[in-house]
């Protein structure tokens, strides 16, 4: 609710979502018997129409957070040249329930970062798997293996794939592109599944 009011949402909509959000009962079934109903403690039910807008409210914090950390130089981000030969500093990228975030390979980054997703996690009341989250270094990296443990994650290794798609690879033939429509249609019909 508060993410709804600090976006400019107004009194009868924030109303409204958290009529939807608490007014939700569940019941289950014990041996095939109804056992009644009850109210949720928190979130709403599982399918729920107006869960993946308050998904992506709930990111909206996490994109926030890591914006403004790369703005006090916390995380270094990714240099890129964009249109007319502007640069600009990327810190993340975000895609349905997917992040990538951009950071230097150094202890006091990964440090902060730790204390980011931390904050996200409080704040949000979300769960970060880090278990299913990896680290991948873009070139030589020192203490690598102690950056991924401080951070609690797996290591990566560039070539990768996400969405189907090749990543840090580089390919002679656009052969690696064959299908790839098709191939983000069914990971978004999986996702949606």
């Amino acid at each position: 609710m508060k993410v709804l009011r600090k976006m400019g949402f107004g009194l009868r909509w924030r109303d409204w979502m958290w009529w939807c959000i608490s007014t939700a009962k569940f019941s289950i079934l014990i041996n095939g018997v109804s056992a009644g109903f009850f109210s949720n403690s928190k979130g709403l039910r599982q399918g729920d129409p107006l869960s993946p807008y308050l998904f992506v409210l709930g990111m909206e914090v996490l994109s926030t957070l890591l914006r403004r950390a790369g703005e006090g130089g916390f995380l270094s981000g990714c240099r890129l040249r964009g249109r007319g030969g502007v640069e600009l500093n990327v810190s993340h990228l975000l895609f349905a329930d997917d992040t990538i975030i951009f950071y230097k390979a150094e202890r006091e980054q990964v440090t902060n970062l730790s204390w980011i997703l931390a904050w996200f996690e409080a704040a949000s009341g979300l769960r970060i798997n880090l278990a299913k989250s990896a680290l991948i270094p873009i070139g030589q990296v020192d203490e690598l293996e102690e950056l991924a443990a401080e951070l609690g994650c797996r290591l990566g290794a560039l070539p990768t794939v996400y969405l189907g798609l090749p990543l840090g690879a580089h390919h002679k033939t656009s052969s690696s592109w064959d299908g790839v429509e098709e191939r983000m249609r069914r990971r978004l019909a999986q996702w949606k599944g």
